[in-house]
């Protein structure tokens, strides 16, 4: 097993925390060399900013008492939104490793590639399609429970 297919899986065990309490199953996690630094999934909150790389950004950011993460690697179960990317640059992340591709709102190179747009003041290493099946699963099993409980109220 590669150390990003390690990591990838830890990152799907916080995905599936956010899945039994409710909330959309993306797990992301922030590693420095072989140390977790922090974690993070997807919350339902009031705030749209709690995607899990935000979350686990701003704890690893707060832990360490710096906001620039250079030489740490993200690993998040699906591409990052424009947000994260966003914010994943902002921090100087080396690397962003991702489980599945974001079709509606990718920003790891799928429908935006900001993670790897030279005109920024960072660039990012991307990495994509790390254990892809297994992120891409636990996503479909959400919504699909979710469209099942809507469309069962309905009834």
């Amino acid at each position: 097993m590669t150390d990003d297919n390690y990591y990838m899986k830890a990152a799907l065990l916080e995905a599936s925390r956010a899945f039994s309490r409710g909330d959309v199953p993306v797990g992301a996690l922030i590693v420095r060399g072989s140390e977790v630094l922090s974690s993070g999934s997807d919350l339902k909150a009031s705030d749209p900013t709690e995607h899990a790389e935000i979350i686990a950004i701003r704890s690893c950011a707060s832990r360490s008492g710096h906001w620039n993460l250079s030489g740490c690697t993200l690993y998040v179960t699906l591409e990052p939104c424009p947000m994260c990317a966003g914010a994943c640059v902002n921090a100087r992340v080396s690397r962003v490793v991702y489980g599945a591709r974001n079709y509606r709102s990718g920003a790891g190179g799928t429908l935006y590639n900001i993670l790897h747009d030279t005109r920024l003041n960072h660039v990012c290493e991307v990495r994509a399609g790390v254990m892809e099946t297994e992120c891409l699963t636990i996503l479909q099993e959400y919504f699909l429970r979710r469209r099942k409980k809507s469309c069962s109220l309905l009834a």
